[in-house]
């Protein structure tokens, strides 16, 4: 043994080979912490104390390569000054520099997922050789900053400048054969091959049969690029990753500057260009809060696990009762994700009607290549339409979807508990009844919760999982489990109007109201949400929504909190709905909406709209930008606040996912509390007053005023 840490480990093997193998103790992947960090360097020290060695073997000890640098210990990045931050990529890129320099061939085995620094790792491997089993790629421009070891400088330089761009600037995972096609690897294997065929290259490039000289030159010179090609590539390839990443996510466009100035440097001087971008990206808001977005998920994800690991059984069989769209995308998901599903409705139509949305998202995976007809073919046969509750007793969780009318459900979940097995858990898709409402219709409320998708069930990742006083944690477990299976992302929360989504969204559309009521114009207020960062400003967003669904819920929500979400005029939604002008569902909402080439709907502006809400809005008035902004957010952030007070939901980074995963809050800001902290109570406080004759939705609760005293903040 040359050297052993709880880290990583140097041994000799036959012929000449010195096998470096990564494998962190006590830790399910290995990842590039400090502490690796540092055992590499030493690590290193002993190999290049070693005498007759002729090449070097990267290997995992894992079921993955490795993950990346630890994140967590990003946290302490933020706030620091560039020059704090830049010995963090230094000690890192100096071990890969390293590796890359050693006087014999590298080779790499990448068994599983390589991604950030473990691509950077195996990019200054002289040859990469990769399971079919793994997946690599560079996601850092996804926290809002770009690679830091490396791989600004060797990826453009192994594949291509345009290549490495789309890479780095949408960060996505690459599949083994477009890695090969793209240049990144140099051969793909089936896993039980892996460690031979990554040996035998080795071998024959120690023997000379390989070259592996040119190769490193090539990543170590300036790029292949004369002043034409270079600027004719920058210039174009920068305008697209701009319109693409847009003005609030930096460090895309970033990736293309730092290549394009390094591009006549060697290695060295080209590693500072990159190092001295991260730490500038690194000290910004954006990437901030999209590394809490992260580690907010990480913890999301560990506490959806350990829901899984309390269910007293695996979900193997579902149903959903109601088809129609939201009970096809249910189904469609559940089958896709490989969990048989029985979709019941009272009329054929209905069945009709959820197969042909099923059929829908799996015809446009076969039309894209990501699915064979075969394999559709499988998952639509484990998709059982049916009009009876034959076979129900043999289903382990059953979804309603029906209509959302309280006297509806509390009929069919009546009937349904009847014809499935004792244990079986009953969920409500519900946006807004209460669960321990219609718990009173069962016979064993234990078995029964909450289980809210949003629409559309296969492109949003949310699902509320709602806990009713009587519900078990059994029951939630089971429920948090199939959510797991689906690939979602399950948010328990306590049982209230609107519970935890619904209950925060509709102060935000009170605001939208109380705005145009004032004179606002709803398109100004559109183009002011959506420059702040929303996917859709709230007039758009609620036709989106359905305006005949909003009007309904904020109904519901009026009655549960009527000193804050009730209103004593009549709301611009509440003409649209009078008017049936429901959005997109019919065609026109604030908006109207004519299809697309491709059949999607596309929004125009309506001037039937201004005729019809005139009777009801003020004359028209300009409103400040930073007063649209706060009349809007104010309402929504006090009510979150609330539900965290009030134990609706058990965290603050919770919240900020649901909003962020449920209804599009910007990523880039990184949920409403970490708005909240970046802006601070004190301002906060100050909108609060300067708002209050707009009624108690504008007033902070006592909790955040104890904040605003203390000085404390949410993270």
């Amino acid at each position: 043994m040359i050297y052993q840490s709880e880290q990583l480990t140097l041994q000799r093997l036959e012929g000449d080979i010195v096998e470096l193998n990564f494998d962190l103790k006590g830790e399910s992947v290995n990842k590039f912490d400090n502490a690796t960090v540092t055992s590499l360097t030493a690590g290193l020290d002993a190999l290049e104390a070693e005498t007759g060695v002729r090449g070097l073997l990267v290997t995992s000890g894992k079921p993955v390569f490795i993950v990346g640098a630890d994140i967590t210990e990003f946290t302490g990045l933020f706030g620091a000054s560039k020059e704090e931050i830049k010995p963090f990529t230094a000690a890192n890129n100096s071990n890969f520099n390293r590796i890359a320099g050693l006087p014999y061939p590298s080779a790499v085995a990448i068994n599983g997922y390589a991604m950030g620094g473990g691509l950077e790792c195996c990019l200054a491997c002289d040859f990469r050789v990769l399971s079919t089993a793994a997946k690599i790629g560079l996601p850092e421009t996804k926290l809002g900053i770009l690679p830091g070891w490396g791989g600004t400088v060797r990826l453009p330089r192994i594949i291509g400048v345009d290549e490495a761009v789309m890479w780095m600037a949408t960060g996505a995972e690459k599949r083994p054969a477009d890695a090969l096609k793209a240049g990144a690897v140099d051969a793909v294997v089936e896993p039980d091959q892996l460690r031979a065929i990554t040996l035998t290259t080795l071998q024959r490039a120690m023997d000379g049969s390989l070259e592996y000289e040119d190769r490193r030159s090539r990543k170590h010179g300036p790029l292949p690029l004369n002043d034409t090609e270079a600027m004719m590539s920058f210039f174009t390839i920068k305008a697209m990753v701009a319109e693409q990443a847009g003005r609030n996510y930096p460090a895309p466009v970033k990736v293309v500057e730092v290549i394009e100035a390094a591009r006549l440097m060697h290695l060295e001087d080209a590693l500072d260009v990159e190092a001295e971008a991260f730490a500038e990206l690194a000290t910004t808001p954006v990437a901030a809060a999209l590394v809490g977005v992260f580690l907010n998920d990480q913890l999301l994800g560990k506490k959806a696990k350990s829901w899984e690991q309390k269910a007293d059984k695996k979900i193997e069989r579902a149903a959903v009762l109601g088809a129609g769209i939201m009970g096809g995308g249910i189904a469609y998901q559940s089958a896709y994700k490989g969990v048989p599903i029985k979709m019941k409705d009272i009329a054929q139509e209905g069945l009709d009607l959820g197969l042909a949305e099923a059929t829908g998202l799996l015809a446009k995976r076969v039309d894209r290549g990501r699915m064979t007809p075969a394999e559709m073919g499988k998952i639509l046969s484990s998709i059982d339409p049916t009009l009876s509750y034959a076979g129900f007793d043999a289903v382990d969780i059953v979804v309603e979807a029906v209509v959302e009318n309280p006297k509806v459900k509390h009929a069919v979940l009546a009937e349904t508990e009847k014809e499935i097995d004792k244990d079986s858990v009953l969920a409500s898709n519900t946006s807004t009844i209460s669960i321990s409402y219609l718990a009173e219709a069962l016979e064993r409320p234990e078995n029964f919760c909450g289980m809210h998708f949003f629409n559309p069930v296969h492109a949003m990742p949310l699902v509320e999982v709602i806990r009713g006083k009587q519900s078990s944690d059994a029951a939630i477990a089971r429920t948090v489990a199939y959510a797991n299976k689906l690939g979602k992302k399950a948010v328990v929360v306590n049982d209230c109007p609107g519970f935890l989504v619904n209950r925060v969204l509709f102060p935000y559309f009170g605001g939208f109201n109380a705005l145009v009521r004032d004179g606002a114009d709803f398109q100004a207020v559109d183009k002011v949400m959506e420059r702040w960062g929303w996917p859709m400003g709230p007039a758009y967003l609620m036709d989106v929504v359905g305006i005949d669904t909003g009007v309904h819920a904020a109904e519901v929500m009026a009655e549960g909190f009527p000193d804050r979400m009730q209103h004593d005029y009549k709301s611009v939604a509440e003409v649209m709905f009078e008017n049936e002008r429901y959005g997109q569902k019919n065609g026109k909402g604030f908006y109207e909406y004519r299809p697309d080439k491709r059949g999607k709907p596309q929004k125009v502006a309506s001037d039937e709209t201004y005729k019809l809400i005139e009777p009801v809005v003020a004359g028209r008035t300009e409103f400040e930008r930073e007063d649209i902004i706060a009349r809007m957010l104010l309402p929504m952030a006090i009510e979150t606040a609330r539900c965290v007070e009030e134990g609706i939901v058990e965290t603050p980074a919770e919240a900020d996912l649901a909003l962020l995963y449920g209804v599009g809050f910007p990523p880039f800001r990184g949920g409403i509390f970490r708005w909240m902290d970046s802006v601070g109570m004190a301002h906060l406080a100050e909108a609060s007053e300067k708002f209050a004759h707009l009624g108690k939705a504008y007033e902070l609760t006592d909790n955040m005023r104890k904040m605003l005293a203390d000085g404390k903040t949410y993270y």
